[in-house]
């Protein structure tokens, strides 16, 4: 069991047949005689769907847990994502409404934790910042100016604004939440 006031994102609640998976927790102080309470914003394991919940800080709630297995990415198609497991070979799909917009960013042959709930897989573990490489842009300007922008395309097809200097075929650092640039990566790391 899990007290409301210990809400964080990621921690996966079962609200009656439901689970649902915390992306956002905030606690609102009471005024007055009005008691303080929690909200959270959760996506529905199963199906993606957003919901929103209002909790009593004291109140309590079920907490469970989705099994985590490193998984390899095959494809896309229509409207659900391939993955395979590298030791068994054994491939699930997932729906791309469950991944969310992560889905942009998955290139084969990326691996990534994907959740299991009773055996069923039901979404992925992406990480918030990924790298990708540029595929066309235009000439790079060397200013003094650092907070100019234009538009760039990324190998998979995505389109976002770089700063300047930023030429084709160089791996950038891009947010996945927003699809913003983030930072520029270095010759000598190593990519995935």
């Amino acid at each position: 069991m899990l007290i409301a006031s210990q809400l964080r994102p990621g921690i996966v609640l079962k609200i009656g047949p439901d689970i649902f998976k915390v992306f956002e927790s905030t606690y609102h102080i009471g005024q007055g005689k009005m008691p303080g309470s929690v909200h959270a914003r959760a996506h529905h394991v199963l199906t993606g769907t957003l919901k929103e919940f209002r909790f009593r800080p004291e109140e309590r709630l079920e907490e469970t847990q989705l099994d985590k297995h490193e998984m390899e990415f095959l494809y896309a198609d229509g409207d659900s994502a391939t993955f395979m497991n590298p030791d068994s070979f054994e491939q699930v799909s997932i729906s791309l409404e469950a991944i969310g917009k992560a889905t942009k960013f998955l290139l084969p042959p990326m691996k990534v934790p994907v959740e299991f709930y009773q055996g069923q897989p039901v979404s992925i573990v992406f990480p918030e910042i990924v790298e990708a490489k540029v595929s066309n842009t235009a000439q790079p300007v060397h200013q003094q100016q650092d907070n100019t922008f234009k538009d760039a395309k990324l190998e998979n097809g995505v389109e976002i604004l770089v700063p300047h200097f930023i030429k084709t075929g160089e791996i950038i650092r891009v947010e996945v939440a927003t699809g913003r640039y983030v930072d520029r990566v270095r010759a000598d790391t190593k990519r995935f």
